[in-house]
């Protein structure tokens, strides 16, 4: 008898103008941790999305057998009954009801009455919380919890619904480096309590720590599937990108030429509570042609810098001189900075990066529509046109630009952010975390088009927690610590060892 608790055979899933999987089939056995890696768009949320009947039974070709049984999926409801959950990367939790609330929603503990039994309801959360290494109180608004927290009451809802298998959909892709150990830790302690898990994820050194075997998707197919033995990055990333990537950044040949930016003194206190300073006099500078990097810690200042400093998008208190070529300007504004000629991809794209429910020509052009003005309008053929070059050129996988944005893999939707900035034609270049939550393949031509940027004469600051990627793109980098600049290091100096003590020099006392 076989001892695998899913079977997926010949599943094939098209949408209009686009076969999202082709004939992928994979096999996933009882009590294991089983990941799935792909590129962005190469269909792996998708095939989870037909496991758990988003995508309902006769939307698609090909067979699902859950534990020996030949399953057809209406809709979620339907996968749940059956013991399956999924966690997609965006969290369904209602920010204004409480834990126990949300981890009973749709699924309410209630008295003979009919009516909810709030102290049942309290108690079966706390138990629930335990499983998962929560101690809030079950009754605090989910507001009031961080995305790592939030991520393990997801998985306490699972575990509400009698989870045999528990997917898991990029569940680090937005935490810092303690909360994705812990929750990685908790999958596999669920392992140790029989459930089984299909995590997918773009964090190779995640999935060589807890997998125990792997599926590899490319273009919508299923390429290969390896034993825990047989993992090792470079053959996923053979795998995933159908090439070797001898060299995870491309070459960069430095153009460097005169000062475009520098910043003085810049300070910025925090919104809420103007007596506590976040960027504390901090100066830079960045020339023409130049890549320079940002490093530091969670909540070191980074983003609170760029953010303050393009627009005064954060913080109170803001003050600080700004020189361009040698002239003090003004970034009063968010349209100041920009006829300025200073852009702002932020490490957010979702929220303040995108509009995700417009299409791509109108966020290509969000940020530069006096560029198409004819007569007090848009001129939208024209619109369409510029929009539609940078598909092409960015290589963004969408069939026209009138696609939402929304339905873009994150990779495509970084894309997007950056042609939006690239059209606004700026000076310099600020790139906040430009490749969080994007596969190998798509990191590198994110690398290839801040190389082209840099070498037209661009100014590029790249902020990124990924020291390898500071390392690799840079010439140039600012290590900030505690809000403040704490050295600079040219590349050929940068060593890990020599950043990461900059980035842990604590202010003076």
């Amino acid at each position: 008898m076989s001892n695998n608790i899913l079977e997926m055979r010949g599943i094939t899933k098209t949408f209009p103008g686009v076969k999202a999987l082709s004939d992928v089939t994979i096999e996933v056995a009882r009590g294991e941790i089983h990941a799935i890696c792909g590129e962005n768009g190469a269909g792996k949320s998708t095939l989870m999305k037909v496991l758990s009947g988003v995508y309902p039974h006769g939307s698609y070709e090909g067979d699902i057998v859950f534990e020996g049984e030949t399953v057809a999926f209406r809709d979620l409801s339907d996968s749940e009954a059956k013991g399956i959950v999924i966690i997609h990367q965006e969290l369904a939790l209602s920010p204004y009801l409480s834990i126990a609330e949300n981890i009973f929603l749709n699924n309410e503990v209630t008295s003979r009455t009919g009516l909810i039994d709030w102290n049942k309801t309290n108690h079966e959360a706390r138990t629930l919380l335990a499983r998962v290494g929560l101690r809030d109180n079950p009754m605090t608004p989910i507001r009031q919890l961080g995305v790592g927290k939030q991520q393990l009451v997801e998985i306490a809802k699972a575990l509400s619904k009698q989870v045999k298998l528990l997917i898991l959909d990029e569940p680090t892709a937005a935490l810092n480096d303690e909360d994705s150990d812990h929750l990685l830790d908790l999958i596999l302690h669920l392992k140790g309590q029989g459930i089984t898990s299909i995590i997918i994820s773009h964090k190779l050194n995640e999935i060589k720590k807890i997998a125990d075997s792997v599926t590899v998707i490319r273009d919508g197919k299923t390429i290969e599937t390896m034993q825990r033995q047989d993992v090792s990055e470079e053959r996923i990333i053979k795998d995933m990108v159908g090439r070797d990537l001898e060299h995870r950044y491309p070459d960069h040949e430095p153009h460097i030429g005169e000062e475009l930016l520098r910043v003085e003194d810049w300070t910025a206190h925090h919104p809420q509570d103007s007596s506590r300073v976040v960027v504390d006099n901090v100066s830079l500078n960045v020339r023409a042609g130049e890549i320079v990097g940002i490093a530091g810690l969670m909540g070191a200042g980074r983003t609170e810098f760029a953010m303050s400093l393009f627009g005064h998008s954060y913080g109170s208190r803001i003050s600080g001189k700004v020189f361009k070529r040698g002239k003090e300007i003004k970034t009063r504004t968010v349209a100041e900075a920009i006829q300025n000629g200073i852009a702002y991809a932020t490490e957010d794209r979702k929220t303040y990066g995108l509009n995700l429910i417009e299409d791509i020509k109108r966020n290509i052009s969000m940020a530069s529509l006096r560029k198409l003005e004819r007569w007090g309008l848009v001129h939208d053929n024209e619109e369409y046109k510029v929009a539609d070059d940078f598909r092409k050129s960015m290589n963004i996988k969408a069939p026209n630009v009138l696609v939402k944005t929304g339905k873009l893999s994150g990779g495509n939707q970084q894309k997007v952010v950056l042609s939006k900035w690239i059209y606004s034609d700026p000076d310099v270049l600020i790139l906040d975390e430009p490749t969080r939550g994007i596969d190998v393949g798509a990191k590198y031509e994110i690398y290839t088009i801040i190389n082209r940027l840099a070498a037209e004469g661009k100014g590029i600051i790249v902020i990124s927690s990924e020291l390898p990627e500071l390392l690799g793109i840079s010439d140039r980098i600012y290590a900030i610590s505690e809000g403040r600049i704490t050295g600079e290091l040219p590349i050929e100096e940068a060593t890990p060892e020599a950043v990461l003590t900059l980035m842990t020099m604590e202010r003076p006392r």
